[in-house]
């Protein structure tokens, strides 16, 4: 296994500071971010702007990659990509690209679904993910090197990554520190250039880290992963509620979002006949009076491990009006790459993995 430090998990302060301990000039430091993040190079070889034995340095102490791309799956409809990621220690993690063209064919999003854990420690019954338990935390360096995996293969295309999302593997705020590492890395206006408006984080309901945050005042986008409105019904789903129960996490969102003043998104995929009822549609109504959010509903995406099923089209649709009539915001979210277990909930480590027919 390669017991070299990854250099993606190197801050820019950090870097000059080893390359001033080899006795180069500090404009190398410099050289070297802009060339990682900006021209997005992958090996020490590309970095012709430095001498050849600092090349070799860099090489000898430095990895350039710990995600070695092991299966890459498309969707049918070719707007979705997942790529498997084996990791040196032999875990792997699932990425997923997610192409949103505008309507007369230009380039829209280009959407990227990141991991920060391989595995999770929440356990949400429906996901695939906690089906699996937690392996371990990933670095700030595994989590953005996903990005650049990305950007590189856009790149070649004349395209960039324009929107985050820390959706994949994982819980984020399991893994704050690094997870937010990797998004200040990727903000930084010196190196990967992508603002702040342009992430969202999305969590079970961590409160203290919400709080923190908070506190922060960071300027990603927040997402609630509710999926029920009241805590007998989220504690059979989502074990975390039995540690932070609804009204408490509905009191950090609404700190959250009076702090902040930044709109907060909650997510609910809706299960026929346990969390799409019209009484849990007006719960939810009841519990989000007031607060400046908005809903997105998406129809569950099916895995192997949980047995339930989407809701039908007609109980969507009523679970939504129900939302708007109380003045709640609700889309209901397209669902991507469900073919390929790409869709929300639906990321594992699994390896021979095929396309799997889904029916309308």
């Amino acid at each position: 296994m390669d017991t070299r430090p990854l250099i993606y998990d190197l801050s820019q302060p950090e870097l000059a500071e080893q390359l001033r301990a080899w006795g180069q000039p500090s404009y190398r430091a410099a050289q070297i971010w802009d060339g990682l993040y900006k021209q997005l190079w992958a090996r020490p070889e590309d970095f012709t702007n430095l001498s050849k034995d600092l090349r070799a340095k860099l090489g000898e102490h430095f990895s350039f990659s710990h995600l070695q791309p092991s299966i890459t799956l498309h969707s049918t409809d070719k707007q979705t990509l997942k790529t498997l990621f084996k990791l040196p220690d032999g875990n792997a993690i699932e990425t997923v690209l997610m192409r949103y063209d505008d309507r007369d064919g230009s380039q829209g999003r280009r959407t990227l679904c990141i991991s920060t854990q391989a595995g999770c420690a929440m356990g949400c019954v429906f996901c695939a993910t906690g089906q699996m338990g937690f392996r371990r935390n990933l670095t700030s360096g595994e989590i953005l090197e996903q990005v650049l995996y990305f950007a590189r293969q856009l790149k070649v295309e004349g395209e960039r990554v324009t929107n985050i999302v820390l959706m994949g593997m994982g819980e984020p705020f399991h893994n704050y520190d690094a997870s937010l590492a990797a998004i200040a890395r990727l903000n930084d206006p010196d190196g990967f250039g992508l603002g702040n408006r342009h992430f969202t984080i999305s969590t079970v309901g961590l409160i203290p880290a919400i709080k923190r945050y908070t506190t922060e005042r960071h300027q990603m986008g927040l997402a609630i992963s509710l999926h029920a409105a009241d805590d007998e019904l989220r504690a059979s789903m989502l074990p975390v509620n039995n540690r932070y129960p609804i009204k408490d996490l509905i009191q950090a969102c609404r700190d959250y979002v009076q702090t902040t003043g930044r709109r907060i998104t909650f997510e609910w995929a809706l299960i026929n006949g346990v969390n799409d009822t019209p009484e849990q549609a007006r719960k939810l109504a009841a519990l989000l009076q007031g607060l400046n959010c908005h809903v997105n509903v998406i129809p569950l995406n099916p895995t192997r491990g949980y047995p339930g099923q989407r809701s039908t089209r007609e109980r969507v649709a009523e679970f939504r009006s129900i939302l708007e009539a109380a003045g709640i915001s609700c889309t209901v979210r397209v669902r991507r790459g469900i073919d390929i277990q790409a869709g929300c909930g639906q990321l594992a480590e699994s390896e021979g993995q095929q396309p799997i027919q889904i029916s309308n």
